[in-house]
């Protein structure tokens, strides 16, 4: 069984469509979502980073993008001008492309390429309009008159 509808789950539920996307994604067995290594932390409770390991990568061959609520982290096998003959080759400089479905209010504020570690800092920044707020019980309120 490759897939099964999320329809249950919607039921009472307004707004999250984008759970089912995540969960196709999630059940996708993508052979290529394996490289590079990388890992994804949480430092606090709005902050997080993705680091991907991108030995033998320089800035100008990796690109970040955000587009609709995705990062995407690509890099490029760039052209060495040299004549070189490897022996063996164990450093991987293949094409690759990752993909992180981002949660609301979910921003990147920067990367950084460190001993072949790309860093990608990201941090949940909630609107006002989107925190809880209280409401206040015992105010009146004009309802319509209800025909019948």
């Amino acid at each position: 069984m490759t897939s099964f509808s999320m329809a249950p789950l919607f039921r009472q539920s307004i707004g999250f469509d984008r759970f089912n996307d995540l969960f196709e994604s999630a059940l996708r067995n993508d052979a290529n979502s394996s490289f590079p290594p990388y890992n994804v932390e949480k430092h606090g409770d709005d902050q997080y980073r993705i680091i991907v390991a991108a030995a033998g990568f320089q800035e100008s061959d990796l690109e970040l993008q955000v587009e609709r609520g995705v990062l995407t982290i690509s890099g490029g096998k760039r052209e060495s001008g040299e004549n070189v003959t490897y022996l063996h080759q164990g450093i991987a400089q293949r094409a690759f492309k990752l993909s992180f479905r981002l949660a609301d209010h979910i921003e990147v504020k920067g990367a950084a390429l460190n001993n072949g570690l790309l860093s990608i800092d990201l941090e949940r920044i909630v609107p006002e309009e989107a925190k809880p707020k209280r409401i206040p019980i015992g105010a009146a309120v004009e309802r319509p008159a209800l025909e019948g």
